[in-house]
């Protein structure tokens, strides 16, 4: 398992956030996610399978802006 951080933005509720955690955890290998609005952060926990770009595109999908992965 591995921890992603990365850095979203548009992201302006609680409503926002439950909309990212649940479209990322349905793709395979994503174990658990928090989304932080105030932040704007989102925290993945993954297999190492999982792309990093599959994650940044579900994010612009649902409307957000994702900005960067943090290191």
């Amino acid at each position: 398992m591995r921890e992603i951080k990365m850095k979203v933005k548009g992201m302006v509720c609680s409503g926002c956030e439950n909309r990212v955690k649940n479209a990322l955890e349905s793709l395979n290998g994503v174990d658990k996610v928090e989304a932080d609005h105030k932040k704007d952060l989102v925290k993945v926990i993954a297999t190492s399978s999982v792309r990093e770009k599959d994650l940044e595109e579900k994010i612009d999908d649902l409307g957000f802006k994702f900005i960067e992965i943090m290191k």
